[in-house]
């Protein structure tokens, strides 16, 4: 298994402001995050487990 790394500051940016967009989307009503809110916290979880998986990333 490889150890994590730590990921690019623009690769956890991206990936906290898709968690955050998705977790606003559950509490609030906005309509196309409400729609998509659980695909975009799988995303952000997504962004943020490959750049600590893969390095340079």
């Amino acid at each position: 298994m490889r150890n994590p790394s730590a990921p690019k500051k623009i690769t956890w940016i991206i990936g906290i402001i898709a968690g955050i967009l998705g977790i606003i989307g559950h509490y609030a009503r906005v309509d196309f995050l409400t729609e998509h809110n659980y695909v975009l916290l799988l995303a952000g979880f997504i962004v943020l487990a490959v750049g600590t998986t893969f390095k340079g990333i």
